[in-house]
């Protein structure tokens, strides 16, 4: 009897209170969930750590989920089983998600069946946990909000994290000049094998002004930024004439002054993914599957962590000293 009870619970991770790092919890008799209406139970090999949900953990995000939950959107696995009505997936199918139901630092997540999608076997487990928000936050912010077209420059402020590479990718493949920055030797480089035309390194008091020089004073068309309370007010003096800044991330407050604003009639624009339609999501997935047998969407993975060491997951995504590709768990 004890056997079949066994076989019903698995691990998560789960949050009973909103607060730092610590309040990460790893359980070992958590049930597994059982598949609903148009939903899969996916077997975890990897699940992607976002900057954002170290924010909903510390309880000073804008969505707040209800205690207690389990983090975790981007996973990747095979298919356990499936809830009635779903025929796109089928028990040992490989897939990936963008959103899960139950939370993805567990042994299973349960997910939306239009929330999953197939995973190449171009892609290993790891790969695919690296796609979720990264990648569709990176084409959002390009084309949805930021209306980007081949031919236009882009500044990836940031270019070495999740989104920061998916940013590179993406816009070198759909022929735009492709700038980026790190604060790395070692993400510098990653950078320029993924897309960029040129890097900079963001902790060089002058890097400001080498990118200037670099766009003969012209400035970018779309800058993409990863840390706006820094870098929003230098921003606006690197954007060419009707530039935008897309803001993807933001960890604090920042003066700036509009008037730089109107010497170019520039344009800050917020991103958030789960604001997304589902037309958005499908046009999102669709690029993104076709970038994935083309050849050019390859995640690179970086820190790499075991559920049992989440804690030190969510402390080493906000304070380490240079991003280097996706941060993901292995359950």
């Amino acid at each position: 009897m004890a056997m079949a009870t066994t076989r019903n619970v698995m691990r998560a991770v789960r949050v009973f209170e909103f607060g730092g790092p610590e309040v990460l919890k790893l359980q070992a008799d958590v049930l597994i969930p059982v598949p609903k209406e148009n939903q899969v139970l996916i077997k975890v090999h990897a699940c992607g750590v976002n900057p954002v949900e170290t924010y909903i953990r510390s309880g000073n995000y804008a969505r707040k989920p209800a205690l207690p939950y389990t983090p975790g959107t981007d996973v990747s696995g095979v298919i356990e089983s499936v809830g009635e009505h779903v025929t796109t997936f089928k028990k040992g199918d490989k897939v990936f998600s963008i959103d899960t139901i139950s939370g993805g630092y567990a042994d299973y997540a349960l997910a939306a069946a239009n929330r999953v999608f197939p995973l190449s076997d171009k892609l290993d487990f790891k790969q695919g946990a690296a796609i979720g928000i990264p990648y569709f936050t990176a084409y959002r912010a390009l084309f949805q909000k930021g209306h980007a077209k081949a031919g236009e420059s882009v500044l990836v402020h940031g270019a070495s994290g999740g989104v920061g590479i998916a940013a590179c990718q993406i816009a070198r493949a759909c022929g735009l000049k492709v700038l980026g920055t790190a604060g790395t030797e070692e993400g510098m480089n990653i950078v320029l094998r993924n897309g960029a035309h040129q890097v900079f390194n963001h902790r060089e008091a002058n890097y400001i002004d080498k990118i200037k020089e670099y766009t003969k004073m012209q400035g970018v068309d779309i800058i993409i930024e990863m840390l706006s309370n820094i870098n929003l007010a230098t921003d606006l003096h690197l954007l060419s004439y009707a530039g935008r800044v897309m803001v993807v991330g933001c960890r604090g407050t920042i003066e700036i002054n509009p008037r730089d604003t109107m010497s170019k009639e520039s344009s800050i624009i917020g991103v958030g993914l789960f604001l997304a339609t589902e037309e958005e999501r499908h046009e999102c997935a669709t690029a993104l599957l076709d970038g994935i047998e083309a050849g050019w969407l390859k995640p690179i993975v970086g820190s790499e962590y075991p559920l049992e060491k989440v804690v030190k997951a969510h402390e080493d995504i906000i304070h380490s000293s240079g991003a280097r590709g996706k941060m993901v768990l292995l359950p």
